[in-house]
């Protein structure tokens, strides 16, 4: 839902593969060029599994996941397919599931296509600040990539990169709290993420909704992580499922019998978003209670429905897990370092650390609640 922020920012995730696809090509060309000895059939099995790694992916990506399919990440129905593609194609996909999975004997392949400097990330970071104009997320992609090489089969950064690494994970972390985790992109995810919550329910309760096939397979059944590869016709209705199918069924709705069900829509459509407030610690049991008690009673609600309108969110945001495919950085001594060691940047370590916030999101038209005496 970043749009309703950025408005430029409508690329898809089919550009970004593409791209991530051409980078990793430049990064095995550069490894290479280092005498780093590839065959062409791991250059495509990499290749494929960089094209592939997204492709479990549902409507809106990240907003909606576990919502049409409760407890199923994406990387696990990314899995699924590729399995199915692979039989299709006869194994020829068995390379890049083996790289993909991380269990192939050579690691630096996977750590380019998944790891904490992958091209995946090196796309995204600049793409998303392209369309959104946010100038903070440019990366020298370029010049990390010809800093590549390979050391003991795993994947470092030569030390004259080091200062691009230190820009590409402080450009990491600066992305996420202004766009990916702008505070009204994340009301309005949550919006959109009630919305399919209140359809389902008025649906499971057998109540008819206007709904593309695809978006009615799964209002009308409880699909989640136990059930989810019993039946075939569940992976195959999610991969007939895109944006254009939740979007033409909110546009419907607007106009829903349901009161909860129309007033969330209506909102979204007319980009009426609920006021989100973030700041570093909780909200008590008490505030929140309090913009309840005035959402209710404004809107003349029941206290299952104002949880609708008013709902808390814990915010995550850490550049850099030193607990997970470290950034290594190769010196002149030909000896690895993890980058928080390799750095002369002070404030590096801090980045390692996560950073909680916390939101509450509720109707504007009660005022400020929480600033009140």
């Amino acid at each position: 839902m970043t749009h309703l922020v950025y408005p430029g920012a409508l690329h898809t995730r089919f550009q970004h593969v593409i791209g991530a696809m051409h980078l990793t090509s430049l990064a095995l060309d550069t490894l290479r060029s280092k005498e780093v000895e590839i065959s062409a059939d791991e250059e495509e099995a990499t290749l494929a599994a960089i094209l592939l790694h997204d492709v479990g992916h549902g409507p809106f990506s990240h907003s909606l996941e576990h919502t049409l399919v409760e407890g199923v990440s994406h990387e696990m129905i990314s899995a699924w397919l590729m399995d199915k593609i692979n039989d299709e194609f006869h194994g020829r996909l068995r390379l890049a599931i083996t790289i993909f999975n991380n269990k192939y004997h050579r690691p630096f392949f996977h750590q380019l296509i998944s790891g904490q400097l992958d091209t995946d990330r090196m796309d995204y970071l600049n793409r998303d600040s392209f369309f959104t104009g946010v100038s903070e997320g440019v990366i020298s992609f370029d010049r990390i990539i010809k800093m590549l090489n390979v050391k003991d089969d795993n994947l470092v950064v030569e030390v004259k990169g080091i200062y691009s690494v230190e820009k590409f994970l402080i450009a990491r972390r600066l992305m996420y709290w202004q766009v990916y985790l702008h505070k009204t992109v994340i009301g309005a995810e949550q919006m959109l993420i009630k919305i399919l919550y209140r359809a389902k329910e008025l649906s499971m309760q057998g109540q008819e909704m206007f709904a593309t096939q695809a978006l009615r397979h799964f209002l009308k059944n409880k699909i989640d992580s136990h059930n989810f590869l019993d039946n075939p016709d569940h992976l195959l209705w999610f991969t007939r499922l895109d944006d254009t199918d939740i979007m033409s069924a909110v546009k419907d709705w607007v106009y829903a019998d349901d009161r909860i069900l129309r007033m969330l829509c209506k909102r979204l459509m007319n980009r009426d978003l609920l006021r989100t407030e973030l700041r570093n610690v909780p909200y008590s049991d008490a505030e929140v209670s309090r913009v309840k008690e005035m959402v209710r009673h404004y809107f003349e609600l029941d206290d299952r429905e104002v949880d609708y309108f008013v709902f808390v969110q814990t915010i995550q945001n850490s550049a850099y897990d030193i607990r997970y495919n470290n950034i290594k950085i190769l010196n002149k001594m030909g000896s690895v370092q993890d980058i928080t060691e390799a750095s002369d940047l002070s404030n590096l370590e801090a980045l390692a650390r996560r950073v909680e916030k916390f939101a509450i999101s509720y109707p504007k038209e009660i005022g400020f609640p929480l600033y009140e005496g």
